[in-house]
């Protein structure tokens, strides 16, 4: 059992000194931060030698007709809404990072589904195929990583070969997006601010590492970002570097944090636990891997498609 952070948690004065004490003495074994609520529940429970997490009722997420709203001490609003306006489509550049061997088979996925919100839209493959089109950028394709393709695709994005836009989106070809609940979420971000934001994940953190956006969910970052880190000469050390964590090298040296939203999945739908997507309106998800990817957008990443919880929220907000 883990913790849900949307509800809250909580910890006994003991028990935090007791971790205290066992971070100082017994740091954490992984190097990889990646599931923050359930690497926590699993460091203190100690293989049963610690306390187990003891579920309390008056921690609610959805307050809803499951969920007794008298007795709840916590709440979360799960509908989506704006801090200012959306962003407007036209200031948003998306780069689709493909190869030629996924031409056929990913990039129809896209066209059928989220490339018609977008206003601005290239597909950078090894291959230059007229047909989609895709743009060939001149790096080899590589089987993994693909920071030399990333790091082309950040140059071309500043350059006068695109439009200049204030945002930048970079996805594979894989990534299924709602481009207007994106817009939403960009609305409560200064672009004149370095932001690099999506799902974070760490690296070493606890001897001093970084943290940094994985690449599968999608990587944002504002043209400030873009424009300080190239500026700052950090580049990968190999095409086949992986692109997301070099990048969380490059913005920790520069002193430009990284910016979570648990909007952003890297991995499918089927891949989380229902209740944890229950009082989400999410962004993206990723890999096509024995599902319906056209279905999967549809369900869940199509402007009026909500888990039944946040329906039933979403619609005691709008009665009041």
């Amino acid at each position: 059992m883990y913790p849900d952070f949307a509800a809250g948690w909580a910890l006994s004065m003991t028990l935090v000194k007791r971790l205290a004490k066992k971070v100082r003495d017994d740091p954490l074994k992984s190097d990889f931060t990646i599931d923050l609520k359930h690497e926590i529940a699993l460091y203190i429970f100690e293989d049963g030698n610690g306390p187990a997490l003891m579920p309390v009722q008056e921690l609610c997420t959805v307050a809803d007709s499951s969920n007794n709203e008298e007795i709840c001490a916590t709440s979360h609003t799960a509908f989506s809404s704006s801090c200012v306006k959306p962003v407007d489509k036209n200031d948003i550049f998306f780069g689709v990072k493909t190869c030629r061997k996924f031409h056929k088979d990913r990039i129809p996925v896209v066209k059928k589904t989220w490339e018609k919100d977008t206003a601005f839209i290239e597909y950078y493959s090894d291959y230059a195929d007229g047909s989609i089109p895709t743009v060939n950028l001149g790096v080899p394709n590589t089987e993994r990583g693909h920071c030399g393709k990333t790091f082309s695709i950040l140059e071309r994005y500043v350059s006068n070969a695109v439009p200049e836009t204030k945002w930048l989106v970079i996805v594979d070809d894989d990534t299924l997006i709602s481009v207007p609940r994106l817009q939403k979420l960009l609305g409560c971000y200064s672009p004149n601010e370095p932001v690099f934001l999506g799902e974070r994940y760490g690296y070493g953190l606890g001897t001093g590492g970084y943290s940094y956006i994985t690449g599968g969910g999608g990587m944002v970052f504002s043209r400030q970002a873009v424009l300080k880190l190239l500026e700052s000469g950090c580049r990968c050390y190999s095409n086949d570097a992986p692109d997301d964590m070099v990048l969380g090298m490059c913005f920790s040296a520069l002193g430009i944090p990284v910016t979570h939203s648990s909007l952003f999945h890297q991995a499918r739908p089927e891949d989380y636990s229902r209740d944890y997507l229950s009082h989400q309106i999410p962004i993206s998800f990723h890999k096509h891997w024995n599902i319906d990817p056209v279905g999967v957008y549809h369900k869940w990443l199509k402007e009026d498609s909500y888990p039944e919880s946040v329906q039933a929220h979403k619609g005691i907000r709008e009665e009041l």
